[in-house]
Formats: structure tokens, C-alpha cells, sequence
């Protein structure tokens, strides 16, 4: 599980590319290494993947198929920076909302509304996704937990302040970026189970 609390941004140091199949190598500063073993699960862009080599800073995580086609982590190049969480563990502060790190789908940014020591960000969803969409509700973008400040039909805009900014790399994010989107966990499934339940009945 993760809280959408980012733990700071690293580097990619290294790609090894294979057929429908990755492996990326990060820098991970030496409070981020401390505790880290093979198996250990990282959100990467708010995506949950495994540790798979551990060599001293440099640690490797393998992205097969499916997280190349859903998430925005096949889009990296080297030198590019990644959002990092470590798993959390019992008895952390819960400072965001409860993740999976299991991506639903990318979202894309659209416009960018810049006020003094504030920035609202507007992204548009896949039509299949925007039923999940309510104002206040949790949302999580490239692993951040935020809050939706407005929805517009597929559209909805989250508003940041500067210690997100400076934490993260939405920062650095223009129109026409692809972000990685979990929607959070009980809305979805308060969601799905209403729509199961109105379909399962006869309203004849």
C-alpha cells in the first residue's frame, strides 16, 4: 500500500530495452536505499513495481507489457525524474490516502491556470473513466495524492501549492503530458457495485 505522499523525485540512469519489456535503473539517494531488499514494491509515477537489483544507490525494477501500454513509464528517457514512495508500513502517518499503486489510465493535461504561489492544472480522462469523477474527491496523479477541485464532464482540475510543486514532477509537467491516474479505491468500488446493482434490477 501507499499513502500518495511522494518521497522525492529521481533519476534514470539506465535503460535496458527488450522486446515488449524493460528494465529501468533509478539513483535512489541513500534514505530511499535504506531497508530496500529484493522484492520490495516502489511506486514509480504512483505505479507499483519490484525491486529487482539492488547495487549500492543504482536499483533495478522490470516493467513488462502491460505497464509499458497503461502508464506514462515507457514515455521516460534517461535523465528524466520519477516520482518515489516507498511502500508504507504499519504504523506510518497516513498523511495522503490509501493507494495500490495499480494504474486505471493515463490522463492527459490540458491547461495550466497560474495564480501567485498557487497553479490549478486541468486534465481530461478516457470517457470510460470520467464516471469516477467527483469534486473533493481523492484522486492519484503520477503517485501524488490530491484532491479534485472541479470536474467538467471527462474533465476535472486539481489544485497545487508550492511544496507539491517543488516535491514533484508536476512542476515540469506542459500541456499535451500524459500522467499516470488512480482513482482512489473506494470510489471505485462504491462506483462499480451501484452500477451492478441499478443493472441487475428489472425496471419493467
Amino acid at each position: 500500500m501507499f499513502t500518495g505522499i511522494v518521497q522525492g523525485t529521481v533519476e534514470l540512469v539506465a535503460i535496458e530495452e527488450k522486446s515488449e519489456f524493460r528494465t529501468h535503473v533509478l539513483a535512489l539517494p541513500a534514505p530511499l536505499v535504506e531497508g530496500l531488499t529484493l522484492g520490495a514494491s516502489v511506486a514509480h509515477n504512483g505505479c507499483c513495481l519490484t525491486a529487482t537489483a539492488i547495487e549500492g544507490e543504482r536499483v533495478s525494477f522490470d516493467l513488462m507489457r502491460e505497464t509499458l501500454r497503461l502508464t506514462n513509464l515507457g514515455d521516460l528517457a534517461l535523465g528524466d525524474r520519477v516520482n518515489i514512495e516507498r511502500a508504507a508500513r504499519f504504523g506510518d502517518e497516513i498523511g495522503g490516502h490509501a493507494m495500490s499503486g495499480h494504474i486505471i489510465c493515463m490522463a492527459e493535461l490540458v491547461d495550466i491556470e497560474e495564480v501567485p504561489n498557487n497553479k490549478r492544472l486541468w486534465f481530461e480522462l478516457p470517457e470510460a473513466h470520467g464516471r469516477f469523477l467527483f469534486e473533493k474527491g481523492y484522486i492519484g496523479i503520477d503517485g501524488i495524492s490530491l484532491t479534485i477541485g472541479e470536474v467538467q464532464g471527462t474533465r476535472f482540475c486539481v489544485n497545487l501549492i508550492p511544496e507539491t510543486l517543488a516535491r514533484t514532477t508536476l512542476g515540469e509537467r506542459k500541456p499535451g503530458s500524459r500522467v499516470n491516474i488512480e482513482i482512489d479505491p473506494q470510489t471505485q468500488a462504491i462506483v462499480e457495485t451501484v452500477e451492478r446493482v441499478l443493472a441487475s434490477r428489472d425496471f419493467r
